[in-house]
C-alpha cells in the first residue's frame, strides 16, 4: 500500500507551485499597475481604503506593517496623484481619516479589474482543469481563527469579477 505523502512535503509542493505562478505572471499584474500609474504598494494602499470609511495613519501603518512615516510617505504620494483625501474626524479634529477621493474609488475599481483578469496562462488551460484549480484554491479564501479576512470589498469583487 502507497505511503501516505507527509502533510509538510505536500504543503511545500503546493506552494510552491502557487509561488511559481504568481512569479511568471508577474508581468500580467505589472502591465495593470503600469497602466494606471501605480506602484505595488499604492495598490496595496487603494486595497485598503474605502470612500465611505476613513482610516488612521497608525491603523493603515499596523496593516501595511510599515513605520507612520512610510505610511505618511505612501498617503501624501496618493494624495498629489488625488486618489486620497485626509479629512479631520468632527468629534476629534487631533486625528485625521484617509479616504478615497472620487478618483481613488475609480482607480481602485479599475485596479481590480485588470487583476483579476484572468492571465493568458490560465485561459490556456482545459475547462475541467479550471474548475478543478478553482475548487483547489476556494478553500484558502476561508481563514483559521485569529488571522484576518481578506476584506470583504475585495473577496465580493473578486466573487463578481468572475461572472
Amino acid at each position: 500500500m502507497p505511503r501516505r505523502q507527509d502533510k509538510r512535503v505536500l504543503a511545500a509542493e503546493a506552494w510552491r507551485g502557487l509561488f511559481d505562478f504568481i512569479i511568471a505572471t508577474a508581468d500580467h499584474r505589472n502591465q495593470v499597475l503600469a497602466q494606471l500609474g501605480l506602484t505595488p504598494n499604492d495598490s496595496r494602499a487603494l486595497g485598503s481604503l474605502e470612500r465611505a470609511s476613513g482610516r488612521t495613519m497608525s491603523a493603515l501603518a499596523r496593516e501595511w506593517r510599515c513605520d507612520a512615516s512610510t505610511a505618511t510617505w505612501i498617503v501624501d504620494r496618493l494624495e498629489k496623484r488625488g486618489l486620497v483625501e485626509r479629512r479631520a474626524v468632527p468629534a476629534d479634529r487631533r486625528v485625521t481619516l484617509v479616504v478615497l477621493s472620487p478618483g481613488g474609488v475609480k482607480t481602485k475599481a479599475e485596479l481590480i479589474r485588470g487583476v483579476y483578469k484572468a492571465p493568458r496562462e490560465l485561459l490556456a488551460l482545459e475547462t475541467g482543469e479550471l474548475a478543478a484549480l478553482r475548487d483547489a484554491v476556494a478553500p484558502l479564501a476561508r481563514r483559521p481563527e485569529g488571522v484576518p479576512a481578506a476584506r470583504p470589498h475585495l473577496r465580493d469583487r473578486r466573487r463578481h469579477a468572475a461572472d
